[in-house]
């Protein structure tokens, strides 16, 4: 039953997910706190350990939820579905609807989505920095650790931009997050 149950959920999340791994955490978040496979703390961990690791977050999500479940099996499984609807769109985009994708109707709807996907990515990193800055225990309160070290990301971020004069990519960005939590985390 466990495998019927990966299998329909990931090929729901790529089938649904538009805008990439950032507009599905949402919806593989639903599916995983619905079903009970993993706890909400875990499946934060997991984001950031699937963003810091080579290859697509959601696929490594798919993966590590697949593996947690029912084993290599399941692993193979979910990650399958998950690739599975993206690979075929592709195709059938590629070799069948090549003129389509001219017409301003369909240009029309894929710019009609942007503003959609970049909602989502917004109230999905909303979620996920109120989540690990404020406790939540009988009174809510704030992680002063995690808060500041949010703080500082932003302001190493945006500093950046301005005596650089450009962005730092996402992959020093994590690096220096890495580091920085190693610090910080390591000593108590």
């Amino acid at each position: 039953m466990i495998y019927v149950q990966l299998l329909v959920v990931f090929l729901q999340v790529g089938l649904f997910s538009f805008g990439g791994a950032y507009g599905a955490i949402p919806l593989i978040r639903d599916a995983v706190l619905s079903y009970g496979w993993i706890e909400e703390e875990m499946l934060t961990y997991m984001i950031a350990v699937s963003e810091s690791t080579p290859g697509p977050i959601m696929v490594n999500l798919a993966t590590y939820v697949g593996s947690s479940q029912a084993g290599f099996l399941g692993a193979l499984l979910a990650t399958t579905a998950v690739v599975t609807p993206s690979f075929m769109i592709i195709l059938l985009v590629m070799t069948l609807l090549k003129r389509l994708l001219k017409k301003r109707y369909v240009q029309a709807f894929l710019q009609g989505v942007k503003p959609c996907v970049i909602g989502i990515i917004l109230a999905t990193g909303t979620h996920m920095l109120l989540r690990n800055c404020i406790a939540s225990n009988e009174e809510t309160s704030f992680n002063m650790t995690a808060t500041l070290m949010t703080i500082v990301l932003m302001l190493v971020y945006f500093g950046s931009r301005k005596v650089l004069k450009k962005a730092l990519s996402p992959i020093s960005l994590i690096g220096i997050s890495a580091v920085a939590g190693i610090i910080v985390y390591s000593f108590p």
